[in-house]
């Protein structure tokens, strides 16, 4: 059985957590997810296991053997998500990212989407939406938004077991196609994982009630921009919510500076053309990359700035794309 998802990019960011054990978020987001960044997860099921539970005796990731810590983190999921309909399998594993991991490309939001649309499927467990989305942000905060296509909302919920913290879809990818150019200025592993980042951030700076109160407002206008398709009104909202978010981690202690020469320069090329009138603003995670987000028609003017900037090693293109599913049968 063969899932695929694709990663996402928050527009109104994600940062910081208001239970890290059930890893419920502190604030609401509003994403896109991509179309041509992918992950595909292979789950072989084996015989039944010799104890009372799902068992994964192999985890690979782009072809090589995964830690120990995490495949029973991903093991504890799988056993969360059986509902004890027949002997417990044994599992294998194998996923793979066509773009870099850990580097803020959002490589555990599609890898999660992607596990647990593999594992219901695989388990015969035939949870519903919602249910879904709450197994995914146990694996990543990010990960139930990649469950949808197009611009998706993030809820931060109310209550305390997070029940409705949930991911829900607003508007489908060929209903707005916007297109994105990513510009990878680094393929190395980020130094301080988003995890710890978020938990320094929230214990540190001065900032974040700051930001957790400002987030409802912002994600309604972002909303309500979305649905008008104002691309210049989402565009304003986006690029203060990711300099919000930077500010934010900046302010830590120690601060929190995921980017290098080469994305800021890269931002200041993007607010060059949207000062001429291009239909492009920026966004940028936990990471070094540049994502820029482009009007309809506006990718390959933007995509030919961006290359030639000094210490940008790639560009990936894609536009809008659709959910998590499963692409090969058992």
């Amino acid at each position: 059985m063969v899932a695929q998802a694709h990663p996402n990019i928050a527009l109104i960011k994600y940062w910081g957590k208001r239970d890290a054990r059930l890893n419920l978020p502190a604030v609401g987001s509003l994403s896109i997810t991509l179309s041509q960044l992918e992950t595909c997860t292979r789950i072989a099921r084996h015989a039944a296991a010799p104890d009372d539970c799902v068992y994964i005796d192999e985890l690979l990731l782009d072809g090589a053997p995964a830690e120990t810590e995490l495949r029973t983190r991903l093991q504890t999921l799988a056993n969360q998500m059986w509902r004890n309909n027949g002997p417990p399998p044994v599992l294998a594993i194998d996923t793979h990212n066509n773009f870099p991991t850990a580097a803020g490309l959002a490589s555990s939001a599609s890898g999660y989407a992607a596990l647990v649309t593999g594992l219901d499927s695989i388990l015969d467990c035939h949870y519903d939406d919602s249910e879904l989305s709450t197994f995914a942000r146990i694996g990543s905060g990010s990960a139930a938004r990649s469950l949808y296509g197009g611009f998706v909302l993030m809820d931060k919920g109310l209550q305390e077991d997070g029940s409705d913290a949930i991911a829900r879809p607003l508007l489908g990818a060929d209903e707005w196609p916007l297109d994105v150019v990513i510009a990878v200025t680094s393929t190395t592993s980020k130094q301080t994982s988003s995890t710890d980042g978020m938990e320094r951030t929230r214990a540190t700076s001065p900032f974040f009630p700051a930001w957790c109160a400002g987030q409802e407002t912002d994600l309604a206008a972002a909303s309500s921009a979305v649905r008008a398709r104002d691309f210049d009104q989402l565009a304003d909202l986006s690029e203060y919510s990711c300099l919000k978010m930077h500010g934010l981690m900046m302010a830590a202690q120690p601060g929190l500076l995921y980017w290098n020469a080469a994305t800021l320069a890269c931002l200041h090329e993007i607010r060059a053309l949207r000062n001429r009138g291009v239909g492009v603003f920026f966004t940028v995670d936990a990471g070094p990359q540049v994502k820029a987000i482009c009007a309809p028609g506006e990718g390959d003017a933007v995509a030919a700035i961006l290359g030639e900037i000094d210490g940008v090693i790639t560009l990936h293109r894609a536009g809008l794309g659709e959910g998590a599913r499963v692409v090969a049968a058992r």
